[in-house]
């Protein structure tokens, strides 16, 4: 695929999955053999662990997530984002109740794909400054 074929894959992962909770993207999109390198420590690193951080820990506590892309890098079979993702804070996350504050999370992906499916991820999410958000 092209860079740009693989720039658009990504943009639909941001929007109809991350954004939208949308599991048919997913299933399509994300390899059998997908390996996320940066998964947190005790996470699968699998498919399965995305589905958890973003279906049973993101969005449970910031359901209105949404998200922008304001870079986006893509050569051969790599895309980097660097992005935002905007949220208030409506249920419990890492043991902080909610507190209904709106929240900016600092985000950068590189994301690696073979023949239009995700089958690697390496990421940041600034978690201390979206804790430091949550408690100040």
């Amino acid at each position: 695929m092209t860079t740009e074929q693989n720039k658009a894959l990504v943009r639909r992962v941001n929007k109809e999955f991350i954004e939208g909770g949308n599991m048919n993207t997913f299933n399509e999109i994300f390899a059998d053999d997908f390996v996320n390198h940066t998964a947190p420590a005790g996470s699968p690193k699998n498919r399965d662990g995305v589905i958890y951080f973003f279906n049973h820990l993101l969005k449970p506590a910031f359901p209105d997530l949404k998200v922008e892309i304001h870079d986006m890098v893509a050569e051969g079979e790599k895309v980097t984002t660097r992005k935002s993702f905007y949220a208030t804070h409506k249920g419990e996350f890492f043991g902080i109740k909610p507190t209904n504050k709106k929240v900016v999370m600092e985000v950068i992906d590189i994301i690696e794909l073979r023949n239009g499916k995700y089958i690697g991820h390496w990421g940041i999410l600034d978690l201390h400054g979206l804790m430091a958000q949550l408690t100040s």
